[in-house]
């Protein structure tokens, strides 16, 4: 539990501290469907019958893209 409080206050200025991948991809979804958001990240699990899970899987081990998602959903329109 004291690592959680040291790390909370490790990462004061983080955007995205404390949001979850999940949120953050259902968030882009609601805003910009799949193809839209296709076309913003260009990758396959965005296009091919997509879904939340097969997204994060692929998110969660390929780090330019969740990278790339990180930095879509730090730039969309009313995120808070």
């Amino acid at each position: 539990m004291e690592d959680d409080i040291q790390h909370s206050r490790s990462q004061p200025n983080n955007p995205l501290h404390g949001v979850k991948l999940a949120v953050m991809l259902e968030k882009l979804v609601a805003t910009y469907g799949w193809e839209r958001l296709s076309r913003k990240i260009n990758i396959n699990c965005f296009k091919n019958d997509p879904s939340i899970k097969s997204s994060l899987t692929f998110l969660r081990r390929t780090a330019w893209a969740r990278a790339r998602v990180e930095e879509l959903y730090l730039k969309m329109p009313g995120r808070e």
